[in-house]
């Protein structure tokens, strides 16, 4: 790619990137290999098969978690990785049918063990936020089991069944919040992706999905520079069913994106956590390796880049 905006963040990535946003940028954008990704992936899981060691960049907590294991899981879905028999995957799927940290209904959003380890507020397990629903994380790790196990599988059926109780869970009129929304997306789309839509609502369930986005989606730009949801958030490329009611603000804010990118090549990182200022400090620079790969994803989708 020739562009100004690429070429700055580039830079950015071999100088500061940690090894996994590394393999993803030279995945995604450099003709490099999914293996190389889920290679070093593979070295945040533990032989339980569940993940930790700060994967998810805002807590460290080493300990296999939920919140580990369902980044770990959309790392391996943005590939659209298949091959489902990969020790990786196996490994996760192992995991997830161990039924640690898993209450019948749901996986927890927050552990014990968080409390241990540099973490962000919100990852403490005292701490409360809009965010912390039964079905953040959970509705999305219901569609990984449904895309990669085995469809005659008692944790195929678990996964069906968490996915049906996530759909009815929400009313017709509820607005979720950013993170829950992205869950359900996710797990609306791994059901596609298993061409398993039937064992689900799934068109009622795409309707509840379209009315949060298109309420969540600030039109405010004044506000864009905190913590709010700008298109990207929901939309990826001028394919996305999203897209087309919110074309202007989407093609804004990639002129937005450009003109916000920072000289060294990132972008501002829009929270922090104080309690740990030394560690913040990495995890800040890992993050913004990650928001570059997001921003720069979101450029080339809608073909500015």
């Amino acid at each position: 790619m020739n562009d100004k905006t690429f070429d700055k963040a580039r830079k950015y990535m071999y100088r500061n990137a940690r090894p996994l946003d590394l393999a993803r940028f030279q995945y995604h954008f450099e003709s490099g290999s999914k293996e190389a990704v889920m290679n070093v992936l593979s070295y945040y899981q533990n032989e339980d098969g569940g993940f930790g060691h700060a994967v998810e960049a805002d807590c460290w907590n080493p300990n296999s978690i939920p919140l580990h294991s369902n980044v770990a899981g959309s790392i391996i879905c943005e590939m659209d990785f298949e091959n489902a028999s990969h020790p990786v995957i196996q490994g996760l799927l192992k995991w997830y049918g161990s039924g640690v940290h898993f209450n019948g209904r749901s996986w927890a959003v927050t552990v014990e063990s968080n409390n241990a380890y540099p973490h962000a507020p919100w990852w403490h397990t005292d701490s409360v936020s809009r965010c912390h629903t039964d079905y953040n994380g959970t509705a999305q790790i219901a569609g990984f089991i449904v895309r990669y196990a085995e469809p005659d599988s008692d944790l195929f059926r678990l996964g069906v069944r968490i996915a049906n109780e996530a759909a009815s869970a929400l009313s017709p009129e509820e607005i979720m919040d950013e993170h829950t929304c992205v869950s359900y997306m996710r797990m609306a789309e791994l059901f596609e992706k298993a061409e398993a839509t039937d064992y689900i609502p799934y068109d009622e369930l795409k309707k509840k999905i379209h009315k949060s986005v298109n309420k969540l989606i600030v039109y405010d730009t004044s506000k864009w520079g905190g913590y709010v949801c700008r298109p990207s958030c929901f939309i990826q490329s001028k394919d996305s069913e999203y897209y087309p009611d919110h074309k202007d603000i989407s093609d804004y804010e990639c002129e937005y994106m450009k003109n916000t990118q920072l000289e060294d090549g990132s972008w501002d990182i829009t929270w922090c956590w104080e309690d740990f200022p030394e560690e913040w400090a990495i995890s800040k620079n890992w993050w913004k390796g990650q928001v570059i790969i997001e921003k720069l994803l979101y450029l080339k989708g809608l073909g500015v880049i």
